[in-house]
């Protein structure tokens, strides 16, 4: 019989140590449609940690998007940081035909989420293009809410801007292209000497978003990446790792790669599949 938490992907548990299964883009599987309100709704109410793309709108609001353009999600055409509010309430969602999510809806519907729940917003334009009036956007309907919400950008700009104007709202960064290309001109020793600048840099992080394959690249070098972060206080998310084949569980690559990864003890893992990894997981233990 499988239990509740095995049928939610919520997370696993391993050597005592908890590491949560975030659903990324809004999917608990791979099969759900992209950034599905349904799906965000059904992880506030059994308190999961899920992530969502912003996109800036010329009004100062955003909208629940990856892509710069309208084209490649929706029904809609041009860049969302030419259009407001108005411009796109007739506008679907290719996948299903759902209208567009607004951070106008996130604010309604994070009233009613699950004390443990974790909504994290990464934002997909810098803060050259958001700028003063998107975070006065977010301070006004995020300042205020109870439920756990965290901001994550590339743009460090950004997030020292919401640090000093919604203090509340937790802070993520990603360091893991800029440490990528740090690590194959310079080695491991450049790279530490980086990320530990990062951990003490103005944004003030409480979360880490790390590649999962660069993490192993490193620990492979010598360097424990995520016992670095966690020595500084802060968490870590690996990102993003998702079964190929949900249904047969770990491929025997992949399986090394995931025990590898678990060693190390992220705080997160970003998945498109979280209740088929946790199931995978569960048979493999059970051997």
């Amino acid at each position: 019989m499988t239990g509740l938490l095995d049928a939610q992907g919520l997370e696993i548990s391993h050597l005592g140590h908890r590491t949560r299964l975030k659903w990324h883009r809004l999917r608990k599987r791979f099969a759900d449609p992209l950034f599905s309100a349904e799906v965000m709704a059904e992880g506030f109410a059994a308190g999961a940690s899920m992530e969502l793309d912003l996109r800036v709108r010329a009004d100062g609001g955003f909208v629940v998007l990856h892509d710069e353009e309208l084209e490649g999600e929706t029904t809609g055409h041009g860049p969302i940081a030419e259009k407001s509010i108005g411009d796109i309430g007739d506008i679907r969602m290719k996948e299903g035909d759902r209208p567009l999510i607004l951070s106008e809806d996130l604010a309604a519907m994070l009233q009613s989420a699950h004390p443990a729940a974790l909504l994290q917003f990464d934002m997909k334009d810098d803060y050259g293009a958001i700028g003063a009036r998107g975070i006065e956007h977010l301070a006004a309907h995020f300042r205020d809410i109870a439920a756990s919400v965290i901001v994550s950008a590339g743009s460090l700009d950004l997030i020292v801007a919401v640090k000093e104007k919604i203090p509340n709202l937790m802070r993520g960064i990603d360091p893991t292209n800029k440490l990528g290309d740090i690590g194959q001109a310079s080695g491991w020793k450049a790279v530490e000497t980086e990320l530990r600048a990062d951990l003490r840099g103005p944004t003030e992080p409480d979360t880490i978003y790390l590649h999962w394959q660069l993490i192993l690249d490193a620990a492979n070098g010598g360097l424990d990446m995520i016992a670095l972060c966690q020595d500084q206080g802060k968490r870590v998310d690996a990102w993003t790792f998702t079964l190929k084949d949900p249904e047969a569980g770990f491929s025997e690559e992949e399986w090394r790669n995931f025990q590898a990864l678990m060693a190390l003890k992220p705080d997160q893992i970003t998945t498109d599949e979280a209740p088929a990894t946790e199931r995978a997981w569960s048979r493999r233990m059970a051997v």
